[in-house]
């Protein structure tokens, strides 16, 4: 059982309950909370309230988070497109629209689901029953290259490397606006975003140094393609860093505008380069996976326009 605590200040008085919670924690829905405040389980200054109920300055909240019913994770025969696959690592395409371990909304379909049915027991089990084998995560409508470990000694190598930022991670991306300068770095520290704790963003607060580097590689009019490499390998870093400096992601109705000019599923971004010393053998490897249709075809459409 979980508990958290916390106290309204004068920007949160007039904020119903269930909205402020469903802001302030993490992968927690706004239906979660109103069936917590059903059952008891938030009070208020120590009595229960109703969902709709208005926060006033200096009001002590008091959560306690039921215990998760534990859900099964099954392998799914889902089609893999393997980019490399030896003992100890694999390498995968991952396609848009996938995401990447079980979790509350996505305990099918994942790329988890998909691993266990294709590698049986051959999955490291450093990160629990829900996240075997997986190493690093990119976002689900983020395509590219994704490696996973398929024992604990090469997770452990392998995070190793991650934690020391010498693996190689290239991702190409399509952001609004056209840029004065051919390449160019953001060094902005990058934390959760105080005004909405569900976004990340650059703050001083509670932040962890985080380095994206950039470089044009077609001016397409409005937009740009250009290709980001990370330094460091923060949540949403590259959506956040390129909002910073004016320069939000194509098709990201999270960090850039609600309305989008194309029929996008998400974001416009790539992993499309990954490089790191294989945990066995001492040798480094690169591994790329080709921009996927939609990226291709909407190139195409821009350069037309």
């Amino acid at each position: 059982m979980e508990y958290f605590t916390f106290v309204a200040e004068k920007a949160d008085v007039g904020s119903r309950i269930d909205v402020f919670l469903a802001e302030n924690m993490e992968d927690v829905s706004r239906s979660s909370v109103q069936k917590w405040i059903e059952t008891g389980n938030i009070c208020v200054n120590g009595g229960r309230v109703k969902a709709n109920y208005k926060l006033r300055e200096k009001d002590v909240i008091d959560v306690e988070v039921p215990e998760a019913q534990e859900v099964e994770i099954l392998p799914e025969n889902i089609p893999l497109d393997i980019l490399y696959e030896d003992k100890d690592v694999i390498v995968v395409n991952k396609p848009q629209g996938m995401v990447v371990h079980p979790a509350p909304g996505h305990y099918t379909g994942t790329l988890v689901n998909a691993l266990l049915s294709h590698c049986k027991e051959d999955l490291s089990g450093i990160n629990g029953e829900k996240r075997p084998g997986i190493v690093h995560r990119i976002d689900k409508d983020t395509s590219g290259v994704l490696m996973v470990a398929k024992n604990n000694q090469a997770h452990q190598a392998l995070a190793a490397q991650l934690a020391e930022h010498s693996i190689t991670r290239k991702y190409n991306a399509i952001v609004y606006q056209g840029f004065r300068e051919d390449s160019g770095t953001v060094d902005q520290p990058i934390g959760r975003n105080p005004q909405d704790r569900k976004k990340m963003a650059v703050t001083q607060k509670h932040s962890r140094h985080a380095v994206t580097h950039y470089q044009v590689l077609e001016r397409l009019g409005k937009f740009t393609w250009i290709e980001a490499q990370l330094e460091t390998g923060r949540t949403h870093q590259i959506r956040v860093h390129m909002t910073y400096i004016g320069h939000p992601l194509l098709g990201d109705t999270v960090y850039g505008p609600k309305k989008q000019p194309f029929s996008l599923e998400g974001q416009v971004l790539h992993a499309r380069v990954l490089g790191f010393i294989h945990p066995t053998t001492g040798e480094y490897m690169e591994f790329e996976a080709p921009l996927p249709p939609y990226f291709q075809n909407l190139l195409e459409r821009l350069r037309n326009a």
